[in-house]
């Protein structure tokens, strides 16, 4: 039932696209835009090639990003994030971070999922490729990006906690807690710096999980 009322409240935000044809992706559009690319074959050995531009802006009428939806390079569909397209066997799903994307999935209408390709060009496809050819490279980022996200958060929140502990009702519920860490303001501008760049990075490998939610 809620999935029924979400892909309901998704067909409403869709509009029909313009026909328009798919732009190249350019070196200089890295921390502008996300393009992903989707090919499905049918049956008689042709295929259908989708395509999901993201521009990283919000739009000015609405105030939210939007995704575009391009079959066989021509502008098909657009709708404000998230966002739930019909394709030829399913959805393409697509939504958005304060960090970048968080989901961009093929599914089936069987609910199988998988991640729609990224442009070789784009931050997403580059970063793909740093896994394809360099995968212990590719891990020690992945760890390091965790690392920073666990320390900048775990130290934040635990400094967080002595103030809200203060609050009369809470104070005479739970008692004072008096934080063992005391940082000087720029070390805690590095830790939420460090925070960012870890889910940052985990965001172009469309990888979200609370602990992104909380280094925000």
């Amino acid at each position: 039932m809620i999935e029924d009322w979400r892909q309901r409240r998704a067909a409403k935000r869709i509009k029909s696209g313009d026909g328009r044809a798919l732009a190249p992706f350019r070196w200089w559009q890295l921390p502008f835009r996300a393009l992903f690319h989707l090919p499905l074959p049918h049956g008689d050995g042709r295929q259908t090639v989708y395509a999901v531009d993201i521009p990283r802006r919000t739009d000015p009428d609405g105030g939210k990003a939007r995704a575009h939806l391009y079959v066989d390079g021509e502008h098909h569909a657009e709708s404000k994030l998230p966002a739930a397209f019909p394709v030829a066997g399913g959805t393409i799903d697509v939504a958005v971070s304060a960090f970048g994307l968080k989901r961009c999935h093929y599914v089936t209408a069987a609910g199988v999922e998988r991640r729609l390709i990224p442009d070789p060009k784009s931050a997403e496809g580059r970063r793909a490729r740093v896994t394809r050819e360099h995968p212990t490279l590719s891990r020690s980022i992945s760890f390091l990006s965790v690392l920073m996200l666990l320390v900048g958060v775990g130290l934040n929140l635990l400094q967080l906690a002595e103030p809200i502990s203060k609050i009369p009702p809470i104070a005479d519920s739970i008692g004072v807690f008096e934080s063992p860490v005391r940082l000087p303001i720029w070390l805690n501008f590095a830790l939420a710096v460090g925070a960012m760049v870890g889910s940052t990075e985990r965001a172009l490998r469309l990888r979200y999980s609370a602990l992104d939610h909380a280094g925000k």
